[in-house]
């Protein structure tokens, strides 16, 4: 028997690992098809008509679906923004706030220079979705299964960390060239407008390594990212769930559980926003640069410069990261998918705490 006061302890620190060695189960969970059940969650509400079974192939690509949605129109959505994030960050003697950037963006290049770098984005950030919200979900069953249910719940945001982590390594493979592309068209007056005059110019002059140059930047960048996205929205909404909202879940309507995703999205957005924003400095000027590495613009940078524009990423990437999860959801309800309630402590669990007789 486990003291009391261990036991909330463990319960209540998001990033804690047991506190001790569970037994195997003996006897495992099985799902109606005589397969091994997932573990992570329960399927949907038992009154709930699903379109297709959780973990499913069918399941998988809805999901990927909404990743494409939830990231390529964000991004897109947000260009003016990010753009003159990205010439604060290059170009801090000329840009030197905010509202200054766009002020100097619209007089040189009119309004319509706001949204220059919008087809790279696009595309980019919505092959970025795909493997993201795609694979995450794959990530997380298929460690969900390796743990088994107790361990899941007990190590489980170890677990979105680890999931989130392996999938944003894929989704930066695919967003790479074109975030690359994008700088160069955002952050470089005169070398190309659109993305058909800026791919084979970058490709003649430096090859294939120049869409790829910024990818280990952008693990440093969106890894983290991603982490912090994905683990703080999971358990924010869990504490959502649990403190704030007045009722249970399942008593909630879709509107009002689409309510909590938004805030819970909000939430981890501003995380994300300070834990990625150094490396985000640095991609900018070198997908400006040719011929820098990495370390070579962090130690121009410095402590202070990799901190310029954090402001206006605060803003762009906490809004971006509640529209994303919004949208998100909204296509699992839309198209009826499972959509688990936050986890629950399993009762084999609870017996082996001596929480229930």
């Amino acid at each position: 028997m486990y003291p009391t006061t261990l036991t909330q302890i463990a319960r209540a620190n998001p990033f804690s690992a047991p506190l001790f060695t569970l037994q195997k189960v003996e006897e495992p969970l099985q799902s109606h098809k005589g397969q091994r059940s997932r573990r992570l969650a329960a399927a949907a509400t038992v009154d709930e008509e699903v379109s297709c079974e959780f973990g499913s192939s069918k399941y998988y690509a809805l999901c990927g679906f909404g990743g494409i949605l939830s990231c390529g129109l964000t991004h897109t959505a947000v260009v003016p923004l990010d753009l003159v994030k990205c010439r604060l960050q290059v170009n801090p003697d000329k840009y030197k706030s905010i509202g200054n950037g766009f002020a100097v963006t619209v007089r040189e290049d009119g309004v319509r220079g706001l949204a220059k770098g919008w087809a790279p984005t696009f595309i980019g950030y919505s092959m970025q979705g795909l493997c993201k919200f795609g694979f995450y979900e794959v990530f997380k069953i298929l460690y969900s299964d390796l743990l088994g249910e107790e361990n899941t719940y007990l190590w489980r945001t170890s677990l979105y960390l680890a999931a989130s982590a392996s999938a944003e390594f894929f989704a930066d493979i695919a967003l790479a060239p074109m975030e690359a592309a994008k700088v160069r068209i955002q952050t470089q007056p005169g070398y190309a407008n659109t993305l058909r005059e800026c791919a084979p110019k970058m490709y003649a002059e430096e090859g294939l390594w120049a869409f790829y140059k910024g990818v280990a930047p952008l693990w440093m960048r969106q890894i983290p990212y991603t982490m912090m996205k994905f683990a703080c929205f999971e358990r924010t909404v869990e504490m959502l769930y649990k403190y704030v909202v007045p009722k249970p879940r399942s008593e909630c309507s879709k509107p009002e559980q689409l309510v909590v995703t938004f805030v819970a999205g909000y939430i981890a957005g501003v995380f994300c926003a300070i834990v990625s924003h150094p490396a985000d400095s640095v991609v900018s000027v070198l997908n400006k640069e040719k011929g820098s590495t990495a370390m070579q613009v962090l130690k121009r940078l410095g402590p202070k410069g990799v901190w310029k524009g954090l402001f206006a990423r605060i803003i762009m990437i906490g809004t971006l990261t509640a529209l994303q999860w919004f949208i998100y959801d909204s296509v699992k309800v839309y198209f009826r998918l499972p959509r688990p309630p936050p986890p629950e402590m399993p009762e084999s669990l609870k017996k082996k705490l001596g929480l229930t007789e």
